[in-house]
C-alpha cells in the first residue's frame, strides 16, 4: 500500500453493449464487479473514491465516497479522474491518484507499486499500464498538480481525449505481464463490455481462486 497515492474507480460509463445499467454493479462470483475491484485497489492505496454520476446509494454497499463528475455533460474518463484529482487534493495528503476503471476486475495487484516506480524515474509525469503491447490510459497514476491543467482541456478546449492529454503532459508506459489462466494468455486489463465477457469473467474468476 503507497499512503501517498489517492485512487479513483471510474464507474461512469453507460454500458450500451451490455444494454445499460451499470456494469461495476453486475454480478461476478459471490460479490458485484465493483467489490472486486474496490478490493483490489483498496490495498494498493492510502485512500479510495469512486466516480459516479446519478444516485450515489446504489453503490451504498462499496463504503466509499461516490463522487459526481465536477463539469457537466458526461465527459467520459478524463472528467472523473478530474474529479478524483480535485477531491484528493481537497481532502487527502496524497501526492498522486491511481485510477482504475470499474468494470476491470482482474487487473494487476502491483500496478501502483509499478506505476510510482516509473514515475518516480521521470518527475511529473503520468505513469500508464501498458500489456500485450497495447496501453490502458484508464489505468494511470496522476500527479495532482495536473487538476487545472485537465480542466482546462477538457472545459475550455472541450477535448475528451485521455491519450491526447496524456501525450501533451508527458507519460511513461508501463508493461505488465498477461496472466496465465484456463490453458491460455489473458491481458490483465480485461474489461466486461458484454454478456460475453461477464460469461468469460465467471470463468476466469474460478480459474483464479486457490
Amino acid at each position: 500500500m503507497d499512503r501517498s497515492v489517492a485512487g479513483i474507480i471510474l464507474a461512469g460509463g453507460q454500458s450500451r453493449r451490455m444494454g445499460g445499467g451499470d456494469k461495476p454493479l453486475l454480478s461476478l462470483g459471490k460479490a458485484r464487479v465493483i467489490d472486486h475491484v474496490a478490493a483490489r485497489l483498496r490495498s494498493q492505496v492510502g485512500t479510495l473514491a469512486l466516480n459516479a454520476n446519478g444516485d450515489p446509494a446504489r453503490f451504498a454497499g462499496t463504503d466509499l465516497p461516490v463522487l459526481e463528475d465536477s463539469v457537466q455533460g458526461y465527459a467520459g474518463p478524463l472528467a472523473g479522474i478530474l474529479t478524483g484529482l480535485e477531491w484528493a487534493a481537497t481532502n487527502t495528503a496524497c501526492r498522486s491518484l491511481a485510477s482504475a476503471a470499474g468494470d476491470t476486475p482482474f487487473f494487476p495487484g502491483d500496478l501502483v507499486d509499478r506505476l510510482a516506480a516509473a514515475a518516480g524515474e521521470r518527475p511529473g509525469a503520468i505513469a500508464v499500464a501498458s500489456s500485450d503491447g497495447r496501453w490502458h490510459p484508464t489505468f494511470a497514476l496522476w500527479p495532482l498538480g495536473l487538476a487545472d491543467a485537465l480542466r482546462h482541456f477538457l472545459v475550455d478546449e472541450d477535448n475528451r481525449r485521455v491519450s491526447a492529454f496524456m501525450e501533451r503532459h508527458g507519460f511513461v508506459e508501463v508493461e505488465f505481464p498477461m496472466i496465465e489462466a484456463e490453458g491460455r494468455r489473458i491481458d490483465p486489463f480485461f474489461n466486461i463490455n458484454t454478456p460475453d465477457d461477464l460469461a468469460k469473467a465467471e470463468s476466469l474468476l474460478q480459474s483464479l481462486q486457490p
